[in-house]
């Protein structure tokens, strides 16, 4: 993997639950950094974010490949739009030395992926959960599904306080707090 910056060393390592921050620029990658951010995320290439910051990057849209020359370490791979090109797009990332990041929004999305592929970190998201659900109840019921062992991720737009108390006590090893799309 790229250097010291291994997203899942920061996230296992972390006292507590781990904070990843998405970042649209250098300043706030400076800002995440020095308010205690284990991990920050981009959208595809900020200009500036990997010479503001040796946290580790993951990078969450583009290409891997774009992710590599960008800095990365770490990419997110979503489940639903990778389909039958899962397995190549997850030994892509790994031929490239970068972590993969599998995002699933459901039960059967999570089964699906744990048939074909073994990944050691999983992005949980909300984006599954019906229109009258929280999106943190969505997320806490997709943990149980998540083999022992394995990191996990919540994927939580705004989210508190009381949030993220609540995803720690649920096992949850970080949350990314991203910008909402």
């Amino acid at each position: 993997m790229t250097g010291l910056r291994r997203l899942s060393h920061a996230v296992a390592e972390g006292d507590g639950i781990s904070i990843l921050v998405e970042v649209a620029d250098r300043a706030a990658a400076r800002t995440a950094g020095a308010e205690g951010a284990e991990g920050l995320a981009v959208r595809g290439h900020v200009a500036g974010v990997r010479e503001a910051s040796q946290l580790p990057l993951l990078w969450s849209a583009g290409s891997f490949r774009e992710a590599k020359e960008a800095g990365a370490d770490a990419v997110v791979l979503v489940a639903e739009d990778a389909g039958d090109r899962l397995e190549e797009l997850f030994e892509e990332a790994h031929e490239l030395g970068l972590e993969c990041v599998v995002k699933v929004r459901d039960e059967e999305e999570l089964e699906r992926v744990l048939e074909r592929v073994d990944p050691e970190i999983f992005l949980l998201s909300a984006e599954g959960a019906d229109a009258d659900q929280h999106h943190l109840d969505r997320l806490l019921e997709l943990l149980p599904d998540v083999p022992a062992g394995k990191l996990v991720i919540a994927e939580l737009p705004g989210a508190g306080g009381e949030d993220l108390a609540e995803l720690e006590r649920a096992g949850v090893d970080a949350v990314l707090l991203a910008q909402p799309a």
